[in-house]
């Protein structure tokens, strides 16, 4: 116990979880605040020592860093709680936002690669993480129920959805057999990303990765008042705040109360809220006796 040093945690933990997970460990460890107190020994570690490794680092030093301190001590290799929870920095997340319409298209269109075009009009369909629409095959897709599914990298769970239109017309122009986009599956997140991201540069389009694609889903399924419930299962978050944030910057125009009365009268219809998605459909008596 005496001579563990920071390092040790860090290889620890970067072993923990998936691959990926492993590498994004790998990475941040890599970075230059951790030096501070890579090779510092840990019964020797003060709450000063921690701070000025916050400091000099980011919103992602500080995520990390409070993982390398709860494994430490839930190890036992870290007697004691060098930083309470109460004296952590906030952690302050760049703003993050959708990629538009317009933005998506002008970045399908300057792409003279058909693979990875499609590859984003899928994204752009589905709502999918970047690494969930790559590994897509032949077989997530039922033209017999004209649905699609497929299990989630990252939780796997299931998601399951119906093909609209604008999806079919791009499903039927990929592969029928093995994986959607051969060339792209292949790639790891980062290529994938570094890519998304050197073709934004060149068009001047700023702010956005290819995790902007599910927030341009969640976005346009928020103001078309598409049901929350369905929303979440297709992100793949059980939780409504997670979808909230996803959503956060959707503008929403609410019809006018007088259209709804007009309509309970007119259609019969008795709308209940929209994160139900249903209506109930009222007779005459019924209306009157209400």
């Amino acid at each position: 116990m005496a001579k563990r040093t920071w390092a040790d945690v860090m290889a620890e933990m970067s072993n923990h979880g998936e691959q990926t997970t492993q590498d994004r460990c790998r990475r941040a460890m890599r970075s230059k605040p951790f030096d501070r107190i890579r090779h510092q020994q840990l019964v020797e570690t003060t709450a000063k020592d921690l701070l000025d490794v916050l400091r000099s680092g980011t919103s992602s030093t500080n995520h990390f860093l409070r993982r390398l301190h709860n494994l430490a001590i839930g190890l036992g290799w870290l007697p004691w709680v060098v930083l309470p929870p109460k004296l952590w920095p906030k952690i302050k997340a760049k703003p993050k936002r959708a990629i538009t319409h317009d933005e998506h298209e002008r970045v399908v269109s300057s792409d003279r690669n058909r693979e990875r075009g499609m590859y984003y009009e899928v994204l752009w369909e589905i709502g999918a993480s970047q690494s969930d629409g790559a590994k897509l095959t032949a077989e997530n897709v039922d033209w017999g129920t004209g649905g699609m599914a497929y299990t989630r990298s990252k939780t796997k769970t299931e998601c399951t959805l119906e093909i609209g239109p604008r999806l079919r017309s791009i499903l039927k122009k990929l592969p029928s057999h093995g994986p959607l986009f051969p060339n792209i599956a292949r790639l790891q997140a980062k290529d994938r990303a570094g890519e998304f991201r050197r073709r934004c540069r060149l068009l001047g389009i700023k702010g956005v990765t290819l995790n902007s694609y599910r927030y341009a889903w969640a976005e346009r399924a928020e103001e078309c008042g598409y049901p929350e419930r369905f929303s979440q299962q297709a992100l793949g978050h059980a939780s409504k705040a997670v979808h909230r944030a996803y959503g956060k910057h959707a503008q929403v125009t609410l019809p006018s109360l007088e259209e709804y009365e007009q309509a309970r009268v007119e259609r019969k219809i008795i709308p209940i809220h929209r994160q139900t998605g249903n209506a109930v459909r009222m007779s005459r008596s019924t209306i009157r006796r209400g």
